[in-house]
């Protein structure tokens, strides 16, 4: 059994290979090197070897007997599938958080619309990257305010996924800012309970600004 050490490592590998992936850092297709990404994130093969079999069965890396481990190709036509299913399970799972939302929900809610209160006043909107980086906090926190792992989990690889196509067309979305500020009234009526408004908006923002990704791509 691996120790707590070596997961905590393995667990902040994982994280930063994913990052480095869904923002085309680690290009699709790219060989994975593990001696080169042990010596790019300072941890030794281990956690290492731990985060790359987690995102070889997220589908994030192809592994080949003999040839070895690839970054996994992307493919835009996939976004309409991707988003067929999200715009089913992220209004459910909307309506969930806002009957379900617990103090430590409320805490991490609050803080969150702070920071689109932040974003809101700098008129920010070249931070392409950062920008994201807040909308996947948003939707993570959905998720998690819904309670229930097995939603969490597979709404959280759709994620992912999309989010991979995402980064191929960021450059071309002329309003990302305002889509993102858009999570500001689902933020709020989960904060305030209203589990039906909750599934109204999120299934709006996300046939609407999954539109904008197809236009873009």
């Amino acid at each position: 059994m691996a120790s707590t050490t070596t997961q905590s490592l393995a667990d902040q590998a994982y994280g930063h290979l994913r990052r480095m992936i869904c923002t085309a850092e680690l290009e699709p297709g790219a060989v994975i090197s593990e001696s080169e990404l042990c010596e790019q994130l300072g941890v030794g093969r281990t956690p290492v070897r731990e985060a790359l079999r987690a995102l070889a069965s997220e589908h994030l890396i192809e592994v080949y007997p003999r040839r070895g481990m690839f970054v996994a190709g992307v493919d835009p036509r996939d976004l309409r599938a991707i988003s067929e299913v999200r715009e089913q399970l992220e209004p459910f799972a909307a309506s969930l958080a806002a009957s379900r939302r617990d103090d430590h929900d409320l805490e991490v809610i609050e803080g969150l619309l702070v920071d689109l209160d932040s974003f809101e006043r700098s008129g920010v909107d070249e931070h392409r990257e950062v920008l994201m980086e807040l909308d996947e906090r948003i939707h993570k926190c959905v998720y998690q305010a819904s309670h229930n792992a097995y939603l969490a989990h597979d709404l959280d690889s759709y994620y992912t996924h999309a989010l991979r196509i995402w980064f191929l067309g960021l450059t071309r979305v002329t309003h990302l800012q305002q889509a993102v500020l858009e999570h500001r009234e689902i933020l709020e009526v989960i904060r305030d309970g209203d589990a039906e408004r909750a599934a109204v908006v999120m299934s709006k923002h996300i046939e609407g600004f999954e539109a904008e990704m197809r236009r873009a791509l």
